[in-house]
């Protein structure tokens, strides 16, 4: 079958539809590559939060997929809102590559011994994240794609940005990474590629199906849904991270204040049988916790 894929025009989300288009290939399928703009992309020099949040990377491309344009689009799945558009579904999410964050730091790791430093990020999650840890240190926006902020750190006088590893990997800049932040909880389905398609369209879903990594696909869908149930927009400082070994999952998530200074973790376990109950129980506790209070407050931040 000849599929249609549409694509982002960033290094990348080609380099991971390309990834999709090989192993549609391989299943002996054709394909075309659709470059398609997205409002995240047009608008550079204001925050996320202020634009539409992560839909504005995806809507461009939903609406390309029920306009019957493409077939299938393919996202780094962190950018998928919880909800998605009528008419369209998650038909695979690939194994995932490593979930954790990482610094790109300008001139090595010195500055974390220093009393101040200069950190970039557009990420509310990774910001309240690093000033829990590091009070003392400043946190300026960035934007763009990931070889953009690497030269935009190397072309300013900041210390260090925050940037996913399993990005850094995909794009052969994995000495890029100066520290893996194993102590920071990830974005819900951080790390893995997600294919979206359209539900009426049963020839696509069974084609795409064959990718899907089950294990990756239920890690990911219980940190969305911790997400979804805490009604975690945009702006919210929210992390979850779930693995499983040996029939066994555990999750850890995490609820902050946009300054950081207040924090609420989350570790919790269970069957992999229960799955979605874990992500109810998970998004129970940090609300008993007080996180609706932390995530309305980010919210009315992001409006001020």
């Amino acid at each position: 079958m000849h599929i249609k894929i549409g694509s982002r025009k960033s290094k990348l989300a080609l380099r991971q539809t390309h990834n999709v288009a090989d192993r549609l290939t391989k299943l002996g399928h054709t394909y075309e590559i659709i470059l398609i703009e997205s409002e995240g992309d047009k608008v550079l020099d204001t925050p996320l939060s202020l634009i539409g949040g992560k839909g504005v990377f995806t809507k461009a491309l939903d609406n390309a997929i029920l306009n019957k344009k493409i077939d299938i689009a393919v996202h780094s799945f962190k950018d998928i809102p919880t909800i998605l558009e009528s008419n369209l579904e998650i038909g695979a999410i690939l194994k995932r590559e490593n979930p954790k964050d990482a610094i790109v730091c300008r001139k090595g790791l010195e500055f974390l011994n220093n009393d101040s430093a200069v950190i970039a990020t557009g990420s509310n999650r990774r910001k309240a994240q690093w000033l829990n840890k590091y009070p003392n240190h400043k946190i300026v926006s960035i934007r763009g794609n990931v070889p953009t902020r690497i030269q935009k750190l190397k072309q300013s006088k900041w210390d260090a940005t925050i940037l996913a590893s399993a990005g850094l990997i995909r794009l052969g800049l994995k000495n890029e990474i100066d520290q893996e932040l194993t102590w920071m909880v990830s974005a819900p389905a951080q790390g893995a590629v997600a294919i979206i398609c359209h539900t009426e369209n049963e020839s696509i879903k069974s084609i795409v199906n064959e990718l899907n990594d089950e294990d990756t696909a239920l890690c990911t869908s219980i940190e969305r849904s911790f997400l979804n149930i805490l009604n975690g927009g945009c702006s919210a400082p929210v992390g979850a991270h779930v693995t499983l070994s040996e029939n066994k999952l555990y999750l850890n998530g995490v609820v902050l204040s946009s300054d950081g200074k207040e924090k609420i973790l989350i570790s919790l376990k269970d069957d992999k049988a229960n799955g979605l109950n874990l992500a109810q129980r998970a998004a129970q506790e940090a609300k008993d916790k007080g996180a609706q209070k932390l995530i309305e407050s980010a919210e009315n931040e992001k409006y001020s």
